[in-house]
């Protein structure tokens, strides 16, 4: 067990707060934690009113009590910081956003205890150790490229984790999908696990409300490409919502259909497709409102390597339809 520690923290409760429960007026003293977090310190004995541990947070204050709070975050099978190559797409004191190259998981679990994102960036930057997931607001699938945004302080932590659940945190990715789609549209439809496969999501009707738009970039021959925007984060969203439509990403081994080989096809577009054995999906903007300055930040990542040579694959192919 790993056990990162911070010296005791002191406030005074405010008169104002007389009457209120003790989790309540710490949220009000201490912002920059979840009220969650400070409910489990208090139940460990960890805030002390007057020198005195209240493990009850529903135990009302009085005004004028003096708490020291002692933070304490837990990590169960800590991670270990592993030197794994990082792009950063942004860094400052507040926050990162990392560029996730294909074939990286983001979190470490079975069969990934190590070389993931988590262990790279507690290399990089030891002192995301107190953070949560190791600052990690968000994730992306193993075979999905693209930004993730990474807090570098607890307070900038939780702006962002509330940001994200408020949907004030804006994700665009761009994905080339089999089949042509005339024009852009929405997917309006509840996600869960699926019923036979727990392993892969799917449209159910007991899910979870998820709504992805989508606008057309480019036709080809026999695929399109794709500029998505989630109004929700549901697991495999984008995935599953473009499958269940009839029009699943190109490479996409669990929610793919059979690979087809459009007619025609020339040597080199048909290599192409056969080799491409990942879902055809790039995290490729990032729009919020930054913590720490309060300034609109937008960050965008362009096309990696494989999904652009891809791409011109399918405009040679184009041009001679």
């Amino acid at each position: 067990m790993n056990t990162p520690e911070t010296a005791p923290l002191e406030r005074t409760v405010p008169t104002e707060s007389a009457g209120q429960r003790l989790d309540q007026a710490l949220a009000k003293l201490f912002p920059e934690f979840s009220r969650s977090r400070l409910q489990a310190w208090i139940r460990s004995g960890l805030a002390l009113v007057d020198g005195v541990a209240h493990k009850r947070p529903r135990d009302p204050v009085q005004g004028g009590e003096c708490i020291q709070l002692k933070p304490i975050y837990e990590i169960s099978g800590a991670p270990k910081a592993q030197e794994i190559p990082l792009s950063i797409a942004h860094e400052d004191a507040d926050l990162l956003v990392i560029n996730k190259p294909a074939g990286l998981v983001v979190h470490p679990g079975a069969g990934n205890r190590d070389r993931t994102l988590v262990n790279a960036l507690l290399h990089r930057f030891p002192e995301l150790s107190g953070i949560p997931r190791a600052g990690l607001v968000h994730r992306l699938d193993k075979d999905t490229t693209g930004l993730l945004l990474v807090a570098r302080k607890l307070s900038t932590h939780k702006a962002l984790v509330a940001l994200l659940a408020e949907r004030e945190i804006h994700r665009q990715y761009a994905a080339i999908v089999v089949g042509r789609i005339i024009a852009g549209g929405f997917v309006d439809a509840p996600i869960g696990r699926h019923p036979k496969n727990r392993t892969h999501m799917a449209v159910v009707q007991r899910g979870r409300a998820s709504l992805t738009h989508y606008r057309v970039q480019q036709h080809f021959p026999a695929h399109t490409l794709l500029s998505l925007a989630l109004e929700s984060g549901r697991t495999h969203q984008i995935r599953v919502h473009m499958s269940h439509i009839g029009h699943p990403l190109l490479g996409d081994p669990a929610y793919g259909r059979r690979l087809h080989i459009p007619p025609g096809a020339s040597n080199e577009l048909e290599q192409a497709l056969r080799t491409f054995h990942r879902q055809a999906l790039h995290a490729c903007a990032l729009e919020f409102e930054h913590p720490g300055t309060a300034k609109n930040l937008r960050i965008e990542a362009p096309l990696p390597a494989d999904m652009q040579a891809l791409l011109n694959v399918l405009g040679e192919a184009d041009k001679r339809a």
